[in-house]
């Protein structure tokens, strides 16, 4: 019998976007509880009954995720709603059919984390959910208090919906870009474990490009945007010398963040990548957490630039704002590449709606196409916005108390803030909207952030070059590790 883990041991909560925790918490009466909860909450609303009782369920390609789907689909049934399997899939594809058709849906995906967890995704008919909502699930789940599963739960077997959500997702960017948007580039796709690695092939191929598919695996990679593993760079710099190649593209494990190597297999930063894509959309308004680059403020590309904290949610909630400011073309994104369309937009005499949330292959295309246009590689449209130089890592394995413990002293208490940084000629600003952001006097940044998704304390830094932005991460690394011990 099936157990709810306790709410010490247990580490499922709610992070930067969706409920994520162990697979061993997770893939059981924890998958159909929460799911419940989510049920719940839609028929409390109204909801479940604007989309007929229908809810999406999609998967990523961990191991474990065909269970958890299983388990979510059956919790819906058992709520009196009507699951549609839809398979593994993209999550952008998924929460777009969601959004044309007004169909709430559950994408399960640990997206980037280590493939001993995953985790759940939550989207109402109008896209994903957001904390009011977090929290309504929650308190939904607790008077629920469900303590076992069904017999049929791990073996009932949803029905399929009726339409291809993913040849709808390919012809959305098929009819706006257009056929030959990039005819005459050759583009690598590392494929790994991504759930999208054929449909960017496919769709690459369809707007003219020629794709050379690379590195699938046979099992479960953590591809991280934000903080590659030192053997996908290795591995793009190899293929990059290989063969001539304009770019190499790839996502995270649910393709809502995108990777993009430049012709010599050099990784431009996520947040560069927003740029593009913002530029190439027209955007009038962007929206970015805290740990985007500084200089999208000075590049002087976009009219409005609003920032949040990190997490899908916030920006989200910007670009909402943005839109009530009265801006026209709305694009967020975040510092590990994930674009969300806030507004529809209309380039060169094609439309295309509003999604927003996270997608990895709009600013895939946007980066070709912006290249394409212009007639000049990655690196150099990449270079037109002059960003610092910045660089991120994680120190692993932090409990949630001690990054917190030093993060509140860093915040709260000035003479260990300076004794810190003294190094850096001391502190000239402060950002504590997400974690600690300082502004050292030497005009160099670095930012450390308790991670919303696992135990993890993350930092960033900005310097004038690529070299002392490394040894700046180094030397911040080393600070935080002696501080969480």
């Amino acid at each position: 019998m099936d157990s709810i883990p306790t709410a010490v041991s247990s580490s499922l909560k709610f992070g930067t976007s969706g409920l994520r925790g162990l697979v061993v918490e997770l893939n059981g009466v924890p998958a159909y509880a929460y799911t419940r909860a989510f049920a719940e909450m839609l028929k409390a609303d109204g909801s479940a009954a604007a989309s007929e009782g229908r809810v999406l369920v999609g998967r990523d390609l961990r191991e474990s995720s065909p269970s958890i789907a299983r388990l979510c689909c059956a919790a819906l049934k058992d709520a009196g709603l009507t699951p549609l399997d839809c398979g593994a899939l993209p999550t952008p594809a998924l929460a777009y059919h969601g959004m044309r058709f007004g169909i709430p849906a559950i994408m399960v995906t640990g997206s980037h984390i280590p493939e001993d967890r995953n985790g759940l995704k939550f989207y109402r008919a109008e896209g994903e959910i957001d904390k009011r909502d977090e929290a309504a699930i929650l308190d939904w789940h607790a008077r629920l208090g469900v303590a076992s599963l069904p017999e049929s739960a791990r073996t009932f077997q949803a029905e399929a919906p009726e339409v291809d959500l993913i040849a709808a997702y390919q012809d959305r960017y098929r009819d706006f870009f257009g056929a030959g948007a990039l005819s005459g580039l050759t583009v690598g796709v590392y494929q790994h474990s991504s759930v999208a690695r054929d449909v960017i092939v496919r769709m690459i191929e369809s707007l003219g490009a020629r794709a050379v598919p690379l590195g699938r695996a046979t099992s479960f990679i953590p591809v991280d945007t934000e903080a590659l593993r030192e053997e996908d760079e290795v591995l793009a710099r190899q293929w990059a010398g290989e063969q001539k190649l304009d770019a190499i593209v790839s996502t995270d494990g649910d393709a809502d963040r995108p990777l993009i190597s430049d012709a010599a297999g050099s990784f431009l930063r996520g947040d560069l990548v927003g740029a593009i894509t913002a530029r190439y959309l027209g955007a009038d308004a962007i929206v970015t957490p805290v740990t985007s680059n500084s200089a999208l403020e000075a590049c002087g590309a976009f009219a409005q630039v609003i920032r949040t904290r990190v997490g899908s949610p916030y920006v989200i909630a910007g670009m909402a704002e943005a839109i009530r400011a009265g801006a026209k073309a709305v694009v967020g994104f975040e510092a590990n590449g994930g674009v969300l369309l806030g507004s529809d937009i209309v380039r060169e005499g094609r439309s295309l709606a509003a999604l927003p949330t996270r997608d990895a292959m709009l600013p895939i295309l946007c980066a070709l196409g912006e290249a394409k246009a212009q007639g000049r590689s990655l690196a150099e449209v990449g270079a037109g916005f002059a960003f610092k130089a910045a660089a991120s890592n994680r120190l692993k394995n932090v409990p949630g108390e001690r990054s917190g413990a030093f993060l509140t002293r860093l915040q709260q208490d000035e003479a260990f803030r300076e004794d810190l940084m003294e190094p850096l000629g001391g502190v000239a600003a402060l950002d504590g909207q997400d974690g600690v952001r300082l502004t050292a006097r030497n005009g160099e940044v670095v930012h450390f952030r308790a991670s919303g998704n696992a135990p993890e304390l993350r930092v960033y830094v900005e310097a004038p070059t690529p070299e002392r932005a490394e040894g700046l991460l180094e030397w911040g690394l080393a600070q935080a590790e002696q501080q969480v011990g």
